[in-house]
């Protein structure tokens, strides 16, 4: 008989959204004429962007036809989207990116939990806690921890807490790490990494010669200049960091499915004798042997997002997911909740009533308003005692499920 892999034992039998959605699903039916008003997952509602569609239609009209029609994909994406990252994303942020050094994907989830596979098992990795699910258990999966404990904290593995109390920023570890799990605009608490934040993180990176893996899916709904948007507008960063981009909650790519990954060519790892490697080559190589490509007609519709009537519609969309976060932001305050996040990102991350736990409170939201969240807890141990609670729903939906929470 096949033997398992027995690590995958260790997480708990339910992913985070699965098990919300099993939960939803359960309240539904048994209250059938409920409107459930969904603020939980990070799942836009508005339409792709016209451009982008166009430019998408246009794609797949070519491969009906012989002349035009285009195969498997290029490894690491086509050029012309390539070069227009590099020209919309970095460029004018001073940043130099060769488009080498980008591998174009199925999304940022993917990636950020693919990326495990080129370092070895004995790593010590780092994570802010709350984190955002995959980071934790793609490691669990691979063998890098022990079993979790009654905190629901896996032994191998060094939280760092983003509380309150530290301004959710991650402090330092106090001993080594191999690996550093960055995520700003950080989901699930909706703040972010400051310029000097950051710099601190990569002078312990090049000191401990760790590597930082930096998740900037959210980065489009920064709007403080100073802010930094890629980790790599930092000295230093290129040699210690990969950094994971997203079209998800820009563009609405969530269903289309397309992101990209940044390692650039300088950034090395190391064998157990000591030999330097370049990561470049070792995801170039998992990249090819595991993955076959984003479609065409995807990576055209990508591409089309820089273009400028794409950018000027992506804009739009941004804004509209941040003015949700902004009056629900400021209706929750006046409601008397103590609320973070919601300014530089579509989350807003609620402190929960003392005593009260993040699942109660989430089956209690959804039993007597039908609107859905998600349970700090569902982030790790430092999540308890918060609610999670997203923008993406159309206007009238997230009125209406404000007026039912100032009604409970």
């Amino acid at each position: 008989m096949a033997q398992i892999n027995a690590h995958y034992l260790k997480l708990k039998a339910g992913y985070l959204f699965p098990e919300i959605a099993r939960r939803v699903n359960t309240h539904a039916q048994a209250h059938p004429q409920a409107r459930i008003i969904r603020l939980g997952i990070g799942d836009v509602v508005r339409g792709i962007p016209r451009p982008i569609i166009d430019a998408m239609k246009d794609a797949t009209e070519e491969l009906a036809h012989d002349a035009t029609f285009r195969g498997y994909p290029p490894d690491q994406g086509y050029d012309f989207l390539r070069q227009a990252i590099v020209a919309g994303d970095f460029a004018p942020r001073g940043v130099t990116i060769d488009p080498d050094e980008i591998f174009v994907s199925d999304g940022a989830k993917c990636d950020s939990g693919n990326i495990q596979e080129i370092f070895g098992s004995g790593n010590v990795v780092a994570l802010t806690d709350p984190v955002y699910p995959v980071y934790c258990d793609s490691n669990v999966m691979a063998g890098r921890t022990g079993s979790a404990g009654s905190d629901g904290r896996f032994d191998g593995l060094v939280y760092l807490p983003c509380v309150a109390d530290n301004h959710f920023s991650p402090p330092l570890p106090q001993g080594h790490v191999d690996i550093i799990y960055l995520c700003s605009p950080n989901n699930p608490t909706g703040t972010v990494l400051t310029r000097g934040e950051l710099s601190g993180w990569i002078a312990y990176a090049q000191r401990e010669h760790a590597v930082i893996l930096f998740d900037a899916a959210y980065e489009g709904y920064i709007t403080d200049p100073e802010i930094p948007h890629s980790i790599y507008e930092l000295e230093g960063a290129r040699q210690v960091a990969i950094e994971f981009r997203s079209f998800s909650k820009n563009a609405g790519f969530t269903g289309v499915r397309c992101g990209y990954t940044v390692v650039p060519r300088e950034l090395v790892g190391q064998t157990g004798d000591g030999q330097e490697v370049p990561l470049h080559q070792l995801w170039a190589r998992r990249h090819s042997t595991k993955f076959n490509g984003v479609s065409y007609p995807v990576q055209r519709g990508a591409a089309a997002a820089y273009s400028p009537d794409g950018a000027a519609a992506i804009q739009e969309l941004i804004a509209f997911y941040l003015e949700n976060a902004r009056i629900m932001r400021e209706r929750l305050i006046r409601e008397g909740m103590t609320v973070y996040g919601g300014v530089h990102a579509p989350y807003l991350w609620l402190q929960m009533p003392t005593g009260t736990s993040s699942w109660d409170f989430f089956d209690h939201l959804l039993q007597e308003a039908h609107v859905v969240g998600t349970p700090g807890a569902g982030f790790g141990a430092a999540g308890e005692g918060y609610f999670r609670l997203s923008a993406f729903n159309q206007r009238d939906m997230i009125q209406e499920a404000l007026d039912r929470i100032a009604a409970m």
